[in-house]
């Protein structure tokens, strides 16, 4: 269960950086921060994340390796939305705790597909 509310947030997450499409990328891009290349990188990494969350309630190893490789994505962005001061600031502190959440949701899904295999 886990593995397919990763996989939907990866997706969800994903997709408009890849295509450099809304919001979210145009944030990212900011003066001081990503370049657009880095920011479809990351979409591209969260999409290639929830295709092996997925691929991984076949075969377990693959969705472990998914799992562990979105968490180092999202413990990324954590370490962005601290240096760019998100935590501190009452108005931006909402969203900048999803990826520190979701890290520890990606770790917990590591553990629970390695201890099912």
């Amino acid at each position: 269960m886990l593995s397919v509310l990763l996989a939907a947030v990866g997706l969800a997450a994903g997709l408009p950086k890849a295509l450099l499409k809304g919001s979210i990328p145009s944030q990212l891009q900011s003066p001081g921060g990503l370049s657009a290349p880095l920011v479809r990188f990351i979409g591209l990494a969260e999409l290639a994340a929830a295709a092996g969350l997925l691929a991984g309630l076949y075969w377990q190893p693959v969705g472990v390796a998914a799992a562990l490789g979105f968490a180092a994505v999202l413990i990324g962005a954590v370490g962005f939305h601290a240096k760019s001061g998100d935590y501190t600031n009452p108005e931006t502190r909402g969203n900048a705790m999803a990826p520190a959440i979701l890290t520890l949701i990606a770790i917990a899904a590591a553990v629970t597909l390695g201890l099912a295999s």
